[in-house]
Formats: structure tokens, sequence, C-alpha cells
């Protein structure tokens, strides 16, 4: 009879000793907008912002718009995104780090 029970217990148990244990990790999505005050290297970009300034990281993958909603191309990302511009950026929070994935230039 114990080991009835016995065996019993440890089928009950069995499936939590062998769990796996996975870690999650939340990602906020939100906006920031202000003007470029700097482009830095490593792919930074610094706004200035009514807080004050704040420094977001680009995203490997990076879409960049006008308000309107318009794609921009390469040649012409180089010349209106520049210091000076005023943008607004969709971020995702990433740990500490603010990474962003759009870019809205806010000219049409």
């Amino acid at each position: 009879m114990k080991k009835v029970i016995l065996s019993m217990a440890l089928a009950v148990a069995a499936p939590f000793a062998w769990a796996q244990v996975t870690e999650t990790t939340t990602t906020t999505t939100t906006e920031g907008s202000g003007t470029i005050t700097e482009l830095g290297p490593g792919g930074t970009i610094v706004l200035k912002e009514s807080a004050g300034p704040r420094q977001y990281r680009f995203g490997k993958r990076v879409v960049y718009v006008t308000r309107s909603g318009r794609e921009l191309d390469e040649a012409t990302v180089r010349t209106r995104i520049t210091v000076g511009a005023p943008v607004r950026v969709h971020y995702m929070t990433e740990g500490g780090n603010m990474v962003v994935d759009r870019v809205i230039l806010d000219e049409d």
C-alpha cells in the first residue's frame, strides 16, 4: 500500500520537478518627440524634448516616414533627417534601452 501511495505522489510531483523555467521580458511601445540635436556613432539619436535631452538607439530595422505616412527613400533620409529636424520616434523599451523602429519626420 505504501508503494502505491508513493508511486502516485511521485507521478503527481514529477511534472513540476522537470518543468522548464522561462523568463519573460516586457516591452513597452511608446513615442517621443523633439528636435534632433545629435546623430551619434553606433546608431544613436539624441532628441531635445520638453523634459530635456533624451538618447535613443536605432533598432536593426528603422522605417523613416513623413507626417502623412509616406515612406522616405534612403537618399531623402540622408538629406532630411539631420540635426535640427523636428521628429517623432516610435520606440520599444528593452531593458534600460529605448530602441527606435520608426522615425516620423514632422514635415511633409
